[in-house]
């Protein structure tokens, strides 16, 4: 059976304000970011998810645990679903990780992984996914580098290009996982 997947990211942090990449660094969510993840508890609570899977990195538990006060969906840390360590260049300015990004599609970062290795992370929880909640839905809370690739598995776009995008906000993304 088929599993309905919802894709979100985190919610804004202080870094995201001041253009730093945070990579595996813990971050928090800014003002703004708490106000964006009350909306997200808004616009996802009433869905009837089976779970919400969240990255175990701060910004992303703290996006969850505002949007899902007091709510009776199971939640669940996955370190699968962590930002791409960015190894030494963890904390560093989101222009300076913009010029080499695509160089790390499959060499790892110094002192970190690649995005073929976060790639493959996802590959693994999205077969677990498919087989512990088959005719459900979930929702997955995480960072750009999972979500470029979901767009990878799922939609078949390149890797390359999905990390060379620009990045388009918008209110979650969503797959039919088979």
């Amino acid at each position: 059976m088929a599993v309905r997947l919802t894709y979100e990211t985190h919610a804004t942090t202080e870094d995201n304000e001041q253009g730093v990449a945070t990579g595996w660094l813990p971050g928090r969510l800014s003002a703004r970011g708490r106000r964006e993840a009350v909306l997200l508890g808004e616009r996802r609570r009433p869905e009837g998810y089976a779970a919400v899977l969240v990255s175990d990195l701060a910004r992303a538990v703290e996006t969850v645990a505002i949007a899902f006060a007091g709510s009776d969906v199971p939640v669940r840390q996955d370190a699968r679903l962590r930002e791409c360590d960015y190894g030494e260049l963890n904390g560093c300015r989101v222009t300076d990780l913009d010029r080499v990004r695509l160089r790390h599609l499959d060499e790892p970062f110094p002192g970190g992984q690649s995005y073929t290795q976060v790639l493959h992370q996802t590959r693994d929880l999205l077969d677990e996914i498919r087989s512990e909640f088959a005719g459900g839905q979930v929702l997955l809370v995480a960072h750009s580098a999972n979500r470029w690739a979901l767009q990878h598995l799922l939609d078949g776009t390149p890797l390359a290009a999905a990390v060379a995008a620009p990045f388009d906000w918008q209110p979650g993304w969503e797959w039919t996982l088979t």
